[in-house]
């Protein structure tokens, strides 16, 4: 009955935790390169067209999306096939670019508002007329800064 007695006093060593740090850092390091963040869920078809020129900007937080471009095929049967416009995650119509533009300038800080970027991503296939239409909204609700990405038609 010796062997198996509690009277030896011994204590249960402690835990070495000293790599725990490292090995929680280097998980959040992988979680952050694998997840992707998407804020805006498509619900325009947008086929970009091959690019000729490339711009780099400088704070992507600055830039606002426009996307233009024909409905999917689960949104066709309501919405039809013609061309339309998404504010987030809405379609909106030509009118309301104005209204987008000046929320999107309220919400960020006062000094980077000038800095804002209207980028308008259309499909390939979208006629230019819809382009001019957006671009004159633009203009209107003065977004100073606008690229866009689009192999456009002219009709």
């Amino acid at each position: 009955m010796g062997k198996f007695s509690n009277a030896g006093g011994r204590e249960m060593p402690e835990l070495n935790t000293s790599s725990l740090p490292d090995l929680v850092f280097a998980f959040l390091f992988f979680i952050m390169m694998v997840t992707s963040m998407r804020e805006v869920t498509l619900k325009v078809v947008f086929k970009a067209p091959q690019a000729t020129e490339l711009q780099k900007l400088e704070k992507k937080s600055l830039v606002t999306f426009i996307y233009v471009g024909k409905p999917t095929q689960e949104l066709r049967g309501k919405l039809g096939s013609e061309t339309r416009i998404q504010l987030n995650d809405q379609f909106a119509e030509t009118s309301e670019i104005q209204d987008y533009i000046a929320q999107e300038k309220s919400s960020m800080k006062e000094e980077d508002a000038p800095f804002m970027t209207v980028s308008i991503k259309a499909d390939k296939e979208t006629k230019m007329g819809v382009i001019t239409d957006v671009k004159q909204a633009l203009r209107e609700a003065y977004a100073l800064k606008i690229n866009y990405s689009a192999g456009l038609k002219v009709d």
